[in-house]
């Protein structure tokens, strides 16, 4: 059965999101910034009313993610700050480049052992994610939250399917981006992914949905077989064959779902 990781921006819909049946959350502050670090009491207030994972973003800013070592060493000191507390990191450092910078990030892992870390999308701003993909992998993150490059997680479908096959089970890919209940049967299927991110933030809306993420679970107990992506073949009217999820057509026609999986585990930690 594939899991959910739900992004929440406030400790109200941490809760709320774990009583609608997330696996996971990813807690953070300021959407419109694509999320920063939380202030240190959200966490402990989450904590007395959820029972699931809680992954903290450690990100003192919105912008790029080019660090000073200003900026690094308070990346640290939040990490430390957040270590009884937290469940697991998620965070991500550049070089003047763009590239992944190995060396600090390595220092951030270490600083969070023993709890996972998450490489989050300063990955899709990357010149080559598959270079990318083995720098990440040298820091000792065990997953990367991705879109695959694209500006959604539907529109990357394609390079997220090759960088699940290319990481190998050497760690985790986990699509994020726009993933909804109208598109997360058709990206698992397409791309063998078994984790998904979603803000579950309906359009117009500035919280999660509850209904949404029933739904999203209810999708993912779903026993999927998996389908290579279809052969494309260009024509004058492929692009509007495109639903407004980004995925075309004969995508869709490709996700097929039969049965149905046990119930889900709440306490997993994945």
């Amino acid at each position: 059965m594939a899991l959910l990781e739900v992004c929440c921006f406030t400790p109200g819909s941490a809760i709320l999101a774990y009583e609608a049946g997330a696996d996971r959350i990813e807690l953070c502050t300021d959407r419109e910034a694509g999320g920063t670090i939380p202030p240190f009491e959200w966490l402990a207030d989450v904590q007395r009313h959820v029972r699931i994972p809680v992954f903290v973003m450690i990100r003192p800013r919105g912008g790029d993610f080019t660090y000073s070592s200003t900026e690094f060493d308070q990346m640290k000191r939040d990490i430390n700050a957040f270590k009884f507390q937290a469940n697991g990191y998620v965070f991500g450092m550049l070089d003047g480049d763009r590239r992944v910078d190995v060396v600090r990030t390595a220092e951030l892992v270490k600083a969070a052992a023993p709890l996972p870390c998450t490489f989050h999308k300063a990955f899709d701003e990357t010149p080559d994610l598959f270079v990318a993909l083995e720098d990440v992998l040298a820091t000792g993150c065990s997953a990367i939250l991705t879109s695959g490059g694209a500006p959604s997680a539907p529109a990357g479908i394609e390079t997220l399917e090759e960088l699940v096959r290319t990481a190998q089970k050497r760690l985790t890919i986990m699509p994020g981006g726009s993933v909804r209940a109208s598109n997360i049967s058709t990206i698992r299927a397409l791309t063998g992914a078994s984790i998904f991110h979603s803000s579950a933030v309906p359009r117009g809306a500035t919280e999660p949905s509850a209904s949404e993420i029933r739904e999203l679970k209810a999708l993912l107990r779903e026993d999927i077989v998996q389908t290579p992506l279809p052969v494309k073949t260009p024509s004058p009217t492929a692009s509007q064959s495109s639903g407004e999820d980004g995925l075309s057509s004969d995508m869709l026609m490709s996700a097929v779902s039969i049965g149905a999986a046990p119930a889900d585990n709440r306490h997993h930690s994945f």
